[in-house]
């Protein structure tokens, strides 16, 4: 048995089912529905919060820019690949967060890989809390750098393990405004007073954020005030613009020397220009319509009472990401299929995309939402603790 057969077989999989590793979802002109195995659900399982996947807008936008510039760029942003398009965007950023200086990466993912590794070299000490996202964990192993966990979202812990480092220049916190799984917010306001404390930087990833939090959506730090004590915010575009991307801006610094030494940005293909178009246009309508955060927060405020009067097991917060835990494997897979099987679709996880070594269930409100589907969501998870597998 060779290492690629080796490493498979080694491999385990909490189901042994097509459907649980990834449900084929048809999608057609709407946001808030699709098919799964031919029957029409409810998309209650994705990061779609503001709505805007099917904005006519951002349809338009994209349609022209694939029109005019063709379907990609065929080079990294140093090569070719360097749009007009591409620096607008940035300079829209830039101009939204009001920072410095902004760049925008091919996806969420390669957004955190570069912008950590790129910083960070096997001199530096990294500062994670423990229920960072994968991209995190990735960037600071790519970066060589030594890497401490602090306990989640405990700002006390990590101003102990901070208070153990005799060079604090060359130290890096890394915390999330939204996180994922169960939707709970960063103490951002306490980490922001340890970190200014020991003179140390600060990375917040506002990917659940962006869109969702602040007077006008900048994310977590704008709504705790803290926006000019952050060296570096990464985000998205994947969740509130509706599109795929990332990006880093930065009130403090100049990113462009990142442009050099993030490999994640060096030696991959830049975004096609379609995307780019669609989230400019995106970034227009969050700035417009103020009232679909109001509107997905209200949602999301809804179901998780709901929830909650339920007797589930959830996050610590109201977001729009509302997580049950579950824990057993197979309730947590019986559970899932009954809701698919009640017209409602959530997400199903398990490690390591958990927080812990639980599963969970994972639903996902939207601002295009409207008020009877939200009910249905509601109902449907009232059936499954009334009659459905979790039934007592």
């Amino acid at each position: 048995m060779n290492l690629v057969e080796r490493r498979i077989a080694s491999q385990e999989l909490p189901w042994r089912d097509n459907d649980a590793l990834g449900t084929p979802i048809t999608v057609d002109g709407d946001a808030t529905h699709g098919i799964v195995n031919g029957r029409k659900v409810i998309l209650a399982g994705t990061n779609n919060y503001l709505g805007l996947t099917f904005h006519p807008d951002c349809v338009a936008a994209a349609q022209q820019a694939a029109s005019r510039y063709g379907t990609g760029t065929t080079g990294s942003r140093m090569a070719n690949g360097t749009y007009p398009e591409h620096r607008a965007l940035e300079r829209e950023l830039a101009e939204f967060y009001g920072a410095r200086s902004a760049i925008v990466f091919t996806t969420g993912y390669q957004a955190n890989l570069g912008t950590i590794a790129g910083i960070a070299d096997a001199r530096s000490k990294i500062f994670l809390d423990a229920e960072s996202h994968a991209s995190i964990y990735d960037g600071a192993k790519l970066s060589g750098a030594t890497t401490f966990r602090f306990k989640h979202n405990d700002a006390k812990d990590l101003a102990k393990k901070l208070g153990r480092i005799d060079d604090p220049g060359s130290a890096m916190v890394i915390a999330e405004g939204i996180y994922s799984m169960l939707g709970d917010y960063a103490p951002l306001a306490e980490i922001c007073e340890v970190t200014s404390h020991h003179g140390v930087a600060l990375i917040v990833d506002e990917a659940h954020s962006f869109g969702v939090l602040g007077k006008n959506g900048r994310g977590l730090a704008e709504l705790q005030g803290v926006e000019d004590q952050v060296d570096i915010v990464v985000g998205t575009f994947s969740k509130s613009l509706g599109c795929v991307g990332g990006y880093a801006v930065s009130r403090r610094h100049d990113l462009d020397p990142l442009r050099a030494a993030a490999r994640a940005y060096l030696f991959s293909a830049s975004p096609v220009p379609s995307v780019i178009a669609s989230a400019r246009a995106a970034l227009r309508v969050l700035e417009r319509e103020p009232e679909r955060r109001t509107r997905l927060l209200e949602n999301a405020e809804r179901v998780y009472r709901a929830l909650q009067q339920f007797g589930y097991e959830l996050g610590p917060a109201v977001s729009p990401v509302v997580g049950t835990i579950i824990r057993d494997t197979e309730k947590t897979l019986a559970a899932w299929r009954f809701l698919l099987d009640h017209g409602v679709y959530v997400n199903l996880v398990a490690p390591p995309a958990s927080p812990g070594p639980y599963c969970l269930l994972r639903c996902s409100l939207s601002a295009a939402h409207r008020p009877e589907q939200v009910e249905t969501i509601i109902e449907a998870y009232r059936a499954l603790k009334e009659t459905g597998p979790l039934a007592r």
